[in-house]
């Protein structure tokens, strides 16, 4: 079902826009969803991740593993955490990537434009529940 006439509905067109974003669209596209904690605090269920934040694994062999996210390699679509690592054959140790949705934040790194953009965000959740509710009868 196709709910909006200005946005292709396909397959191909969607992959091609996914794959092919550049690095400032990425970082939307690379979001992790808050703590639950969190969620009730500011209001907002998501939000890009950046380095800093302190996240758990939610998902695969890493799973319930936490540390804090030493980068986020946007090129890749994958975030670095600290101590997850393996061991590669020549003994090198490397970070291990991780995608963004199979983590949870637990923590933000604080600055004024996270906190201006968190605003923003919990604002507009305000405003879609008043509009939702209004319809309730």
């Amino acid at each position: 079902m196709k709910y909006s006439d200005t946005v292709s509905s396909s397959r191909r067109k969607s992959r091609k826009a996914h794959f092919g974003a550049h690095s400032e669209a990425r970082r939307k596209l690379m979001s992790a969803n808050l703590s639950k904690e969190l969620q009730a605090r500011h209001g907002v269920r998501s939000m890009p991740i950046r380095k800093d934040d302190e996240v758990v694994i939610t998902r695969g062999v890493y799973k319930t593993r936490e540390g804090k996210v030493t980068s986020v390699y946007r090129k890749k679509w994958v975030v670095h955490v600290e101590r997850i690592t393996r061991e590669k054959a020549n003994g090198a140790t490397v970070p291990v990537g991780i995608p963004a949705s199979s983590l949870t934040i637990t923590k933000l790194k604080m600055d004024k434009d996270r906190k201006n953009a968190l605003e923003r965000k919990s604002k507009n959740n305000d405003k879609k529940e008043d509009a939702t509710m209004s319809n309730v009868d």
